[in-house]
């Protein structure tokens, strides 16, 4: 799957100006309409397709929408010109996705809950070319915006706000930078904390950023002389890695820490030295690094709500998950996702159950596309990996591989149930997780250590002790634990972030990033 399913949604700070997106708007009475803002035009639109204003007045009669419903359908499509919020020319964007993950449909009529269905569909096309005029493009675009409206609705947020959750156009990277600070932090916790990395990252670039380093010449240590390094300590001195205004050339304690802080903060091994990955990190402009806190920032917006208790929260580019109860961090873990081409899916679920010694049902997708060429080239293949055929569907055997120490999903599988079929899984091939990069699975998220989860979900069933753990991961029997008190899950995107108040960075491992601010920036 190539389009990447988020669950956070991009929103702009409440506004209707056709000139910033940080307008103030005041008024939340529900039969206010906004005028048609004309300033948006396929030349700055965020999207690229354009609703003809007669087919929202269709949709309304048909669906028989209430006055209400129907103001605000007006209205918010007036606030961007017709412009279409959640399809562009390519499929369904990021927000529709994520949006899909984060309301409760209790309000949705039976026939809007397709909706669902039709999304899933569309998400699993790796190349679309949607049209406008296409009827069910259009019905799929305006069931989502009346889900939007019902969602404020019960949220009882500000028609501003409602009218900019999906960005209408582009602007300035400083203007976007300066409406994003007056975001409501009550509203927007997770924001509220990059607001401090955003002010200093906007300083620095209206002060022309900083002067690319050159490569150097080999790997640079502790106790070691060279030209190079005073270049390097002015530049880390900027950014605040490093603290005293030392001009030496001379490779000091206090550069060693500098450099392990650059290292940690883009999540490379602190090994104090001082070389070509640590120069491109330091060289990446800082009008880039603020647009990557933007569409961070944005992202962050609509995190779902923390619910008490117990968490987990994947990270897909930092390759990484974090255990919580409550505000207690319990651990991290280090996770192998999808590969381009194979990307982890993003969403919320909640971890009801375990399974021991699990069978893989092998993905139809991969049974097209590895499987059956495999067989093609080897009669013993499907032998060889402990796999069987168990059925045919569509055409396709039904294809799953034994339990055991072959199997690829290793000793024991947490499932959080969700229309990708991505789940958690132990893994034969630990050597991965020795890796900087760890985007190598076909899309479901390997754990470093099962163990450890197993004993974490299922801590509340006393009559799981860690030796029945270990018999059940090791009897070659599949058997599936139902989990007492089930875990939410929320898988994330998040290339820029905050941890114990330290700014973190990750490569942009699905290209996601590039995309939103082709869209996003002027």
């Amino acid at each position: 799957m190539k389009r990447l399913l988020l669950i956070t949604l991009f929103a702009y700070v409440a506004g209707s100006s056709c000139n910033s997106p940080s307008a103030p708007v005041n008024s939340n009475d529900q039969s206010d309409i906004s005028p048609r803002n004309t300033g948006i035009t396929p030349e700055n639109a965020y999207n690229d397709l354009f609703l003809d204003t007669a087919a929202v007045e269709k949709f309304i009669v048909a669906q028989k929408l209430d006055d209400t419903i129907a103001t605000r359908l007006r209205s918010f499509y007036n606030a961007r010109n017709f412009e279409f919020a959640w399809l562009d020319s390519h499929g369904p964007v990021e927000q529709a996705a994520a949006f899909r993950s984060l309301y409760n449909y209790s309000k949705d009529s039976t026939s809007n809950r397709a909706l669902d269905r039709r999304l899933d569909a569309l998400m699993d096309e790796d190349s679309l070319d949607i049209k406008a005029s296409d009827p069910q493009m259009v019905n799929t675009e305006l069931q989502l915006t009346w889900r939007l409206i019902n969602y404020f609705q019960e949220k009882n947020g500000s028609i501003a706000q409602l009218e900019h959750m999906v960005p209408a156009q582009r602007y300035p990277v400083m203007v976007l930078a300066d409406s994003m600070l007056q975001t409501n932090d009550k509203m927007f916790p997770a924001v509220a904390v990059m607001k401090g990395p955003l002010k200093a990252h906007r300083e620095y670039v209206s002060k022309g950023g900083w002067q690319p380093l050159p490569a150097v010449k080999k790997g640079l240590k502790k106790g070691q002389s060279s030209p190079e390094i005073t270049p390097i300590k002015k530049r880390l001195l900027i950014t605040g890695e490093l603290n005293s205004n030392d001009s030496s050339e001379l490779f000091n304690d206090e550069l060693e820490a500098a450099v392990n802080r650059v290292r940690n903060s883009n999540g490379y091994t602190q090994n104090g030295v001082l070389n070509d990955t640590v120069i491109n990190v330091l060289n990446i402009p800082a009008e880039e690094r603020l647009q990557e806190l933007l569409v961070n920032m944005e992202r962050m917006k609509w995190m779902p709500e923390t619910p008490a208790g117990k968490l987990i929260v994947v990270n897909i580019p930092a390759f990484v998950l974090h255990v919580t109860d409550g505000a207690n961090r319990l651990f991290d873990m280090d996770i192998v996702v999808g590969k381009e081409g194979h990307s982890t899916t993003m969403f919320s679920g909640v971890l009801n159950q375990v399974v021991f010694s699990p069978y893989w049902n092998i993905p139809r997708s991969i049974v097209r596309k590895e499987i059956l060429p495999a067989m093609a080239r080897n009669k013993r293949y499907l032998a060889a990996k402990h796999m069987q055929v168990t059925g045919t569907a569509n055409g396709l055997p039904v294809i799953r591989q034994l339990p055991g120490a072959h199997n690829a999903l290793g000793k024991v599988k947490f499932l959080f149930p969700n229309s990708y079929n991505i789940y958690f899984h132990d893994t034969p091939e630990k050597g991965l997780f020795d890796r900087d990069n760890r985007a190598y699975s076909h899309g479901c998220i390997r754990l470093k250590d099962p163990v450890k989860m197993a004993q974490f979900v299922l801590e509340d069933s006393p009559q799981w002790t860690n030796e029945k753990i270990d018999s059940a991961m090791n009897s070659g029997k599949e058997k599936f634990v139902a989990v007492k008190d089930p875990v939410p899950v929320i898988i994330t995107y998040f290339t820029a972030w905050s941890d114990n108040g330290a700014l973190h960075f990750a490569s942009d491992v699905y290209g996601h990033d590039i995309i939103f601010r082709k869209k996003l920036f002027q």
